[in-house]
């Protein structure tokens, strides 16, 4: 089955005059039942025959867990009946039914005022890339610059770094085409919902992605995917007469009486009067130049910490019981929060995976972690992360956050002797404060190399608390089971951006600066993959409204 399943037995249906959608929620199966008696299911819980239904579709499927013996789908969908039918909004036992009303996806006709040049959107990760896409699907041919590489240029970069080569600051895990998301697991997971969300999670499945992404409740689009799914927007975007830059850093915005005319880059001016900045949470001199430029930044809170490695053997046998659960679902994932005076919770969850570096400036080390489709690695790994408030950043200056973020990667490169190898420390001995010796073995999944080193050292005191009183509040949670073979790694700094760009919440522009569109994580609206991307679709939606594409 599918991403939109549709049942109909008989053209007969189509011949009824009037219909009705009802919305069917907490329909329980087994694990192991298939989704083909979903519809028998379905029929049962609104009182008609299968043979009545018009068509289905799966709107939400979620897995619940707590009985480890009896795993269970929980699905939500939405069936579609004549009214002659008889069925009617009930509920049964925990199973409800309800008259569904679609919201329709807002898609506005252009305004009547013409742009006089192409739209440019700097940065091509999840917020340029929708914001470029929509503009294109609309007739605007947008401009996408993107200082790093195309996909078939990055990877070899990627990889060549990991087997020891030298950085290159402009092209690397965080820039290139598809920006940090392309290399950071690539999961799907939001917390809002709505006709824009439909629509972003329906464009990653028409440029390559799998129709079930649209309903799974924790999507996962898979490191080894997103390349192509990358360049798959980039066709479609290019075949509607839109434009790539590549190896093209924005350098400045030329204003006109407060009016954008303009942008300086690193390959020559390009005219434009509106520019969506998506240029993503790591491009540090890009928010010199925007502060220098009179850009109204602030600093924002963000979450750092460290990583922690486990066997992905100890996940499975934790959440599924049964081991033959494990051929059916895959590789188990798990989510963690410890209250305290500030939570610690886990982030970016990578079954399967592996820990990789979230690097963007020379001499400097900071983790991260993605998975590939399929999660074949021995190896979970998991942001371990604390958000930091702005009060604990030592200045008010609208990049002091950034500053924390370069002081303590600065510190854990120079720990590891200047070689990009990450710093690692068995969870034991971080919670006791016990530097480890530098011939232990520790097993660790990030490939480059690995270097035991004391993880105290490379984190703000008031993180590296909440992380000792939060840590063992975990593994009770876990029967005492979560930290004994747990290998930390750090720091992880780049959960999300420590800047935001003021911008007006009715048009998405920046007050007194008409033209620019502050989106996605970099600009501090977004937090993930479908965020940044709903983000950069709704900026571009803005644009539409009013102008009409450039002649």
């Amino acid at each position: 089955m599918t991403l939109v399943d549709r049942w109909i037995p008989s053209q007969r249906h189509y011949r009824q005059k009037t219909n009705m959608l009802l919305r069917i929620t907490n329909l329980r199966t087994r694990v192991e039942q298939p989704e083909a008696d979903l519809p028998a299911r379905a029929a049962q819980a609104v009182g008609v025959s299968v043979d009545q239904f018009r068509s289905w579709k799966i709107l939400r499927k979620s897995m619940d867990a707590r009985q480890r013996e009896s795993l269970q789908f929980v699905y939500s969908l939405v069936v579609d009946v004549p009214d002659d039918a008889k069925a009617t909004p009930k509920n049964s036992g925990d199973i409800q039914v309800d008259v569904f009303e679609q919201k329709p996806f807002f898609d506005p006709d252009p305004g009547s005022s013409t742009l006089p040049h192409r739209p440019v959107i700097v940065g091509s990760g999840p917020a340029g890339l929708l914001a470029g896409y929509y503009l294109a699907l609309k007739g605007y041919r947008p401009i996408i610059l993107e200082r790093g590489l195309a996909v078939k240029e990055r990877v070899p970069a990627i990889r060549k770094f990991d087997s020891g080569g030298e950085h290159d600051s402009e092209n690397n895990y965080l820039f290139g085409e598809g920006g940090a998301g392309c290399f950071s697991d690539g999961k799907l997971t939001c917390r809002i919902t709505g006709p824009d969300v439909d629509w972003v999670l329906q464009s990653f499945v028409d440029c390559g992605g799998r129709p079930s992404l649209t309903y799974e409740h924790r999507p996962h689009l898979g490191s080894n995917k997103l390349p192509m799914i990358c360049r798959n927007y980039r066709r479609k975007i290019e075949a509607l007469g839109g434009e790539y830059r590549f190896g093209c850093r924005l350098e400045g915005l030329k204003f006109n009486e407060h009016r954008l005319v303009g942008l300086e880059t690193s390959s020559g001016f390009i005219d434009t009067s509106h520019v969506v900045l998506a240029m993503g949470h790591s491009a540090r001199d890009t928010y010199h130049m925007l502060l220098a430029a009179g850009l109204p930044l602030r600093p924002k809170a963000f979450q750092l910490g460290l990583r922690i490695e486990q066997p992905q053997q100890l996940i499975n046998d934790h959440k599924y019981g049964r081991p033959e659960y494990l051929k059916q679902l895959g590789a188990a994932d798990y989510s963690l929060v410890a209250k305290g005076q500030l939570d610690l919770f886990t982030f970016c969850m990578c079954a399967g995976g592996v820990v990789i570096p979230s690097v963007s400036e020379p001499n400097l080390f900071c983790s991260n972690g993605m998975s590939n489709s399929r999660h074949d690695t021995p190896f979970a790994n998991s942001g371990l992360v604390v958000t930091l408030e702005p009060e604990h950043f030592g200045s008010t200056h609208p990049l002091a956050g950034v500053e924390v973020q370069r002081k303590f990667e600065s510190l854990a490169f120079q720990l590891t002797g200047g070689t990009y190898d990450a710093p690692v420390q068995r969870a034991a001995d971080f919670l006791a404060n016990v530097t480890p010796s530098s011939q232990e073995k520790i097993p660790s999944s990030y490939e480059r190399g690995i270097a035991p080193r004391n993880l105290n050292e490379v984190l703000p005191p008031v993180i590296l608390k909440a992380i000792h009183a939060g840590l063992p509040i975990m593994d009770q949670k876990w029967n005492g089971k979560y930290l004994p073979e747990a290998v930390l790694v750090g720091p992880e700094m780049r959960g999300s951006s420590p800047v935001r760009i003021d911008r007006d919440r009715e048009s998405w522009q920046i007050p007194d600066m008409p033209g620019v569109y502050p989106v996605g994580e970099g600009a501090g609206y977004a937090g993930g993959i479908v965020t940044a991307a709903v983000d950069g679709l709704r900026a571009a939606r803005k644009i539409v409204e009013v102008f009409a594409p450039p002649t």
